[in-house]
């Protein structure tokens, strides 16, 4: 599984947890459908869940009239595991974070998901350097 493939996969399971409200490890196997998995999948997976609330906390601290209920759910989770990649992936380029989130959210998001993305992650970066 390449990285884009395990981000991808990664935004589906925390897309399913936070949608359907199931077990983490439930949604893992539905994402993963051939049972494969990928260390850095299960990295990225398990890390965005544990440090869940201070990213939530982070995302909500820089959202400009917006709230955090109101992101669509699968923006919700592309930010959820963008800013766990800006703080904890220390080996991974920011630019290459920014860029894999934006092309996610082209993919996945709405019309606009793309610019309301890397704008969220614009202000959190400011704050983070």
């Amino acid at each position: 599984m390449n990285r884009r493939t395990a981000r991808e996969k990664t935004i589906q399971v925390l897309f399913q947890y936070d949608v359907s409200n199931i077990d983490v490890q439930e949604a893992k196997e539905y994402v993963l459908d051939d049972g494969r998995t990928d260390p850095f999948f299960e990295r990225l997976v398990s890390g965005t869940m544990t440090q869940l609330n201070k990213i939530d906390e982070l995302i909500k601290k820089h959202l400009e009239k917006w709230s955090f209920e109101r992101i669509a759910n699968v923006d919700r989770a592309i930010l959820r595991l963008a800013v766990y990649e800006l703080l904890y992936e220390e080996e991974i380029p920011v630019s290459v974070t920014v860029n894999e989130a934006v092309e996610l959210a082209k993919t996945f998001g709405g019309e606009d998901s793309n610019r309301f993305i890397n704008g969220v992650l614009s202000k959190i970066m400011e704050e983070e350097k």
